[in-house]
């Protein structure tokens, strides 16, 4: 005897005993029920990884193409906010089949976690990727930005001091000129120059290299710390802030100095997977300082 149980999500089929859970809903309406998806990799669970969700930040389902948000860097206007075409997606019963560009052909089971949260499953990997879905009218850029702001001082081939302040007092760290943010096999990285402003970013000579660490700051969403490590002259500690998609403010509470950092050689993460252009997101969380806001 079969008999189906209804939920908004599922029919359970119940066949001797055994059941499977099988998704009802209309695939194409959920996919284009939000224009923008926002990747929360925090969330993935399996061992596999589907290279371009890895890379997104957020992807967009429309008119039979898909769009991604692959770079922090001008997101909310590439592609007017929808990112770049990076490929077509064919909605089936219960799923969803995406051909990337580079990436190929890739089947996902899609489930409905609630009305705003979808689960892409790949069953070869057992990989499930959940999306969260906004409208461009109330993403917070903003609190995206900070959340993944790690990947945003890496986007940028180095960061040119174009300010110092007047007020505060003479330190170290008014020497330098340039700093650049890098990934590698064994953590985050940063260097640092001397050179003076203008010069060529292929020219430049790395005076120093040691490690970073951007912090979450316990009871405040939009400040972040940040830390340089310059061994026999210790930490640097400052205040870091946003202030648009390629100006970063670090504030120095120790001298109470302000320095702006200008981004130059954007580094656009495009399809592909390869060299450079292939940065791919991994789980993290930022170690919480307990600390209050300095700048004022």
């Amino acid at each position: 005897m079969i008999g189906t149980l209804s939920t908004s999500c599922y029919t359970e089929v119940i066949l001797d005993d055994d059941f499977v859970a099988v998704p009802i809903f209309n695939v194409n309406t959920a996919l284009q029920s939000h224009e923008l998806w926002y990747v929360d990799i925090n969330a993935t669970s399996g061992n596999g990884e589907v290279p371009f969700l890895q890379r997104a930040f957020t992807i967009s389902f429309t008119g039979g193409a898909v769009y991604a948000n692959n770079n922090i860097v001008g997101i909310g206007k590439t592609g007017n906010g929808l990112g770049i075409d990076v490929g077509y997606y064919d909605p089936l019963a219960g799923a969803v089949e995406i051909d990337h560009d580079v990436d190929g052909r890739w089947l996902f089971d899609v489930y409905e976690i609630n009305g705003s949260t979808l689960e892409l499953y790949h069953a070869p990997t057992d990989t499930s990727y959940f999306l969260k879905g906004y409208q461009r009218s109330n993403f917070d850029y903003d609190q995206v930005f900070y959340d993944n702001i790690h990947y945003f001082l890496q986007e940028y081939g180095a960061w040119e001091k174009v300010f110092t302040s007047e007020a505060g007092a003479i330190n170290d760290f008014d020497d330098e000129t340039y700093l650049q943010f890098l990934s590698g096999d064994n953590g985050d990285f940063f260097r640092s120059s001397i050179d003076p402003n203008g010069t060529p970013i292929g020219d430049l000579v790395w005076d120093y290299e040691g490690d970073y660490q951007v912090y979450d700051v316990q009871g405040d969403d939009t400040l972040k710390t940040l830390t340089l490590d310059y061994d026999f002259l210790g930490n640097d500690y400052f205040e870091l802030y946003v202030i648009n998609d390629s100006t970063i403010e670090l504030y120095h509470p120790s001298s109470e100095t302000v320095y702006e950092f200008r981004g130059r050689g954007y580094i656009q993460y495009l399809k592909s997977g390869d060299t450079a252009q292939g940065k791919k997101r991994k789980k993290s969380s930022n170690p919480v300082m307990n600390v209050k806001r300095k700048r004022k």
